[in-house]
């Protein structure tokens, strides 16, 4: 019990840069508070004392501000920063190394009875206010962003960002695979999300306007063929179309 308490303590220090001292974190962190309450609200549970389970785990709601189910199933070294209004149901698993920010409900899409919450895979981050509804399974060390909704599975090192959640392709730059190791390393990746995270919205009219701007150009093409071999063809060229002006990911950044 002691060394399970140990390693709670320690994944604060390496997930949390507030934290300040082993005293603050044992009195004033309601994430670790959640975990302890559920341990024992779980232990409860498993061995059939269900109402007692579910009372321990409504005062540890009610201490908290966060809510666990007793029958859910969590691993080891598990981290809920902030914590307010994080919902976990029945039967949901969460893995070893996960970190919950915030707002997030690991909840289902069916009253029916048996599996119907997210497993959560090793090493997994999930941003503030996400949502990751149904018995899905979002893979090792995936990542959630901030505010999405995932409600189909997620493969090993995903990220995920918007509503409904898309898959974003990694990108990686010159020079920042060893910062990436570091950062990976470190377990510590604020809200599921960087400060590069590529918007899929924009990046999928970017790619309309590419192929609408190739179509324009073939046109033309064609347009040209059938006047050289005297076929009648509309006088007036077609605009020409700009798309630096429509240019999503720029605006974007501004």
């Amino acid at each position: 019990m002691f060394a399970r308490l140990r390693e709670d303590i320690a994944c604060v220090f390496e997930r949390d840069p507030a934290a300040q001292s082993v005293l603050e974190v044992i009195t004033a962190y309601p994430g670790v508070h959640a975990i302890l309450i559920h341990r024992l609200s779980h232990g409860f549970w498993g061995l059939g004392f269900r109402w007692t389970g579910r009372f321990i785990a409504h005062i540890g709601r009610w201490l908290t501000g966060i809510e666990i189910h007793p029958g859910a199933k969590i691993g080891r070294r598990f981290f809920i920063d902030h914590g307010m209004g994080v919902v976990i149901g029945e039967t949901a698993v969460i893995g070893d190394d996960c970190t919950l920010y915030h707002g997030v409900t690991l909840g289902g899409t069916s009253w029916n009875k048996g599996k119907r919450h997210p497993t959560l895979h090793n090493g997994v981050v999930i941003g503030a206010g996400a949502k990751i509804l149904g018995p899905i399974e979002i893979g090792d060390n995936a990542r959630i962003g901030s505010n999405s909704v995932v409600l189909k599975s997620v493969g090993p090192n995903s990220t995920v960002v918007g509503i409904p959640g898309r898959v974003i392709p990694a990108k990686s730059e010159p020079g920042t695979t060893g910062r990436d190791k570091i950062a990976y390393k470190m377990g510590f990746d604020p809200y599921g999300a960087t400060a590069e995270m590529p918007d899929p919205v924009a990046n999928a009219i970017n790619r309309m306007l590419d192929h609408i701007h190739l179509l324009d150009q073939q046109v033309e093409c064609m347009r040209k063929v059938l006047l050289d071999a005297g076929l009648a063809c509309p006088e007036k060229p077609m605009p020409e179309l700009d798309v630096s002006e429509l240019d999503v990911s720029n605006d974007s950044k501004k």
